[in-house]
């Protein structure tokens, strides 16, 4: 296949991430839900005395207003009308450009590595045996994962900017602002922040998805429940997205909030690393915290990966004569 399943992989990918983007973004807020914002750390206040004071006069100390309460959890239609009410309609495409990025990097990588693959271990028949698909995913996502991390550490910050108050906002004006002023203020490794977590969260999500993908079609296939056509394709390809919903919301989730945590020069960070940060989520929040935004997660990720495979067999069709 070659060259070619990377450009049809990655066609699918980029139609796919832009058409169910306000979802993702509404996913990344939603579990960002119960997370603390930590503000700067507040300037000392003095109290200075007039030189002419009257030594029996009584001067209150200022006391800080207390802090609001954590907001209440809500649904993913509640967060998107908040977010449209708030930032405006324009607000669901936030950190569109870094999606675009993501999907030219991350997954035209892995699912041209995975088409590879599957070509080089089919059998005679051209199925594979579902071990070797998973295998295959395994490798794949690992590898886009890694090449297309800085494009998720934008995303996930641009996606989340909104929900911060105006003087924490980062305010980036896109993927190469992004990346330019992280790499400026954080470092260059400052974009493989969460690397670990992403390339766990990838392998999952491609063995997950893909080979569930390959491996229902087949079986819708060969048991004649399904001809092979755009029923089939959306058939197959919801039932993985489900698959893979399930399988990567908690690394996921993990993901999301290490990539957004705002280290300062000189503060101590909010997690240690993505086990600290897993840790503290369940000890402040319960463990169903992992499964925060996960209606959003499957509502996304159904029609995510539907788009994907019925653009991507049309894409084939098309890409078939060359």
């Amino acid at each position: 296949m070659g060259v070619k399943g990377f450009v049809e992989g990655g066609i699918a990918s980029i139609v796919a991430g832009c058409s169910t983007h306000p979802l993702d973004l509404i996913k990344v807020r939603m579990q960002l839900q119960g997370e603390k914002v930590h503000a700067p750390n507040p300037q000392p206040i003095h109290n200075l005395r007039p030189a002419f004071a009257f030594n029996n006069l009584h001067v209150p100390h200022s006391s800080a207003p207390p802090l609001p309460p954590p907001p209440r959890a809500v649904g993913p239609i509640s967060v998107g009308i908040r977010i449209v009410q708030s930032e405006g309609l324009a607000a669901l495409y936030s950190g569109v450009s870094a999606t675009v990025l993501r999907q030219t990097l991350y997954s035209t990588t892995r699912m041209g590595l995975y088409d590879m693959l599957k070509t080089k271990w089919a059998q005679e028949n051209g199925n594979m045996p579902l071990a070797h698909k998973i295998l295959a995913g395994l490798i794949a996502g690992g590898i886009g994962a890694a090449v297309g991390n800085p494009a998720d550490v934008a995303m996930v910050r641009m996606q989340a900017d909104g929900r911060l108050p105006s003087a924490q906002r980062r305010n980036y004006k896109g993927v190469v602002d992004a990346i330019s002023q992280m790499s400026k203020q954080e470092g260059v490794a400052s974009l493989w922040r969460g690397s670990a977590l992403t390339v766990n969260r990838a392998m999952i999500v491609t063995a997950s998805q893909l080979a569930s993908y390959d491996q229902f079609k087949e079986m819708l296939l060969e048991k004649n429940v399904m001809n092979d056509g755009l029923g089939t394709h959306v058939t197959a390809s919801f039932a993985a997205g489900f698959v893979a919903a399930v399988a990567s919301n908690p690394v996921d989730v993990i993901k999301t909030r290490v990539m957004n945590m705002k280290v300062e020069a000189g503060s101590v960070p909010p997690y240690n690393g993505a086990l600290d940060c897993a840790l503290k989520t369940i000890k402040a929040e319960g463990p169903m915290a992992l499964y925060k935004g996960f209606i959003p997660t499957i509502s996304r990720q159904g029609p995510f990966t539907v788009v994907l495979f019925v653009t991507l067999e049309q894409v084939r069709k098309v890409f078939k004569e060359f």
